[in-house]
């Protein structure tokens, strides 16, 4: 089994989504914790208990368990997993509805949940998704299911459902799974060559690499970038971490630390100005998030010549002017008042 969560503000759009399901005949529910089985009447209760903690905003929380195609699990076997699941996560109080779906090739449930408890506790979601990976596994052994590898032991990492769909949408594979082939056929077609090699090799199929490399030489980690998409080892899979590369080639940190030191140069040389590190999120100040221009404010403070300028043509002076005298008027207003109430 595998599982997708989702927290979000609200109820409304999960559960128009699934009871429209219904009303199409792809969908049936299993199960649930409320008086009628109505979009209003969902809702009236779900804000009834919400109430309680009017100020988180993060309350809902959506999950679907997904199974193999060739488990085409009864309904009562399907909702006793559906219960264990939600027990396993410690929703024992809490307002819940279950939805088995037929609109796809492999059997999946989808269930929602109020994470406020009818006593208005709210449960923790405090690594939930490590939490749920365990609780699926543990199911797929009490319930004798097909095994999942753990994501921790799995060698390749696969595919996520919006690379699924884009790969649908535009036919083509996605850049992820493209970098895992390339690295992965480097490393077949020559086993046990040197550092130099691999860095070589990758770079004539267009693949850069950076090194985390102390300043002893000591390398901890491996990341790589394929057409602009930087990535880190592990999240391509265990068998692209750095523990596993440097025991697949001729690896030894004396000897290579020079070629190491310079294709990280090498690469920062020919990365982007925000940088190839997957750890670096930050963008320039005056970029939004979309790469464009932010707006410069309505009012700036001027510089000293326009100052001088706005001085000595008396009342011809600028709005930016006024509005910075009138600024500075207030905030001395307000230092005066502290410097008043510090007096004894």
């Amino acid at each position: 089994m595998t599982g997708n969560q989702i927290k979000g503000k609200g109820f409304r759009g999960a559960l128009r989504y699934n009871l429209e399901k219904v009303n199409n005949k792809v969908a049936e529910v299993l199960d649930h914790s409320f008086a009628r089985v109505s979009e209003s009447s969902i809702l009236k209760e779900v804000q009834f208990v919400r109430m309680q903690r009017p100020n988180l905003q993060k309350y809902f929380y959506h999950t679907s368990i997904n199974f193999p195609p060739t488990e085409d699990l009864p309904n009562e076997l399907m909702k006793q997993i559906g219960h264990d699941y939600l027990e396993a996560n410690g929703f024992t109080q809490h307002q819940f509805i279950m939805f088995r779906h037929y609109d796809a090739d492999h059997p999946h449930l989808h269930i929602l949940v109020n994470r406020i408890g009818y006593d208005g506790k709210v449960l923790s979601d405090s690594n939930d998704f490590q939490r749920s990976e365990n609780i699926l596994r543990d199911l797929e052994v009490r319930y004798n299911l097909t095994r999942v590898t753990p994501s921790k032991e799995a060698k390749i990492r696969a595919i996520t459902k919006n690379e699924r769909e884009m790969m649908k949408r535009t036919k083509e594979s996605s850049q992820k799974l493209r970098l895992q082939r390339i690295i992965k056929s480097v490393l077949v077609d020559k086993p046990g060559m040197t550092t130099g090699e691999f860095i070589r090799a990758l770079e004539s199929k267009g693949v850069r690499v950076l090194f985390n490399q102390a300043t002893t030489g000591f390398v901890s980690g491996i990341s790589y970038d394929y057409k602009g998409f930087p990535i880190k080892g592990g999240k391509l899979g265990n068998d692209f971490k750095w523990s596993s590369i440097k025991s697949a080639i001729n690896y030894e940190q004396e000897r290579d630390q020079t070629i190491i030191h310079e294709t990280n140069l090498r690469t920062k040389a020919n990365r982007p100005s925000a940088g190839m590190d997957p750890n670096n999120h930050q963008r320039d100040r005056n970029t939004t998030r979309e790469g464009t221009e932010r707006s410069k404010p309505l009012f700036s403070t001027p510089d000293t010549a326009s100052l001088l300028d706005d001085l000595t043509h008396g009342n011809n002076r600028s709005v930016d002017y006024e509005y910075y005298l009138a600024t500075d008027n207030l905030g001395r207003q307000r230092k005066k008042k502290k410097r008043k109430g510090r007096r004894l």
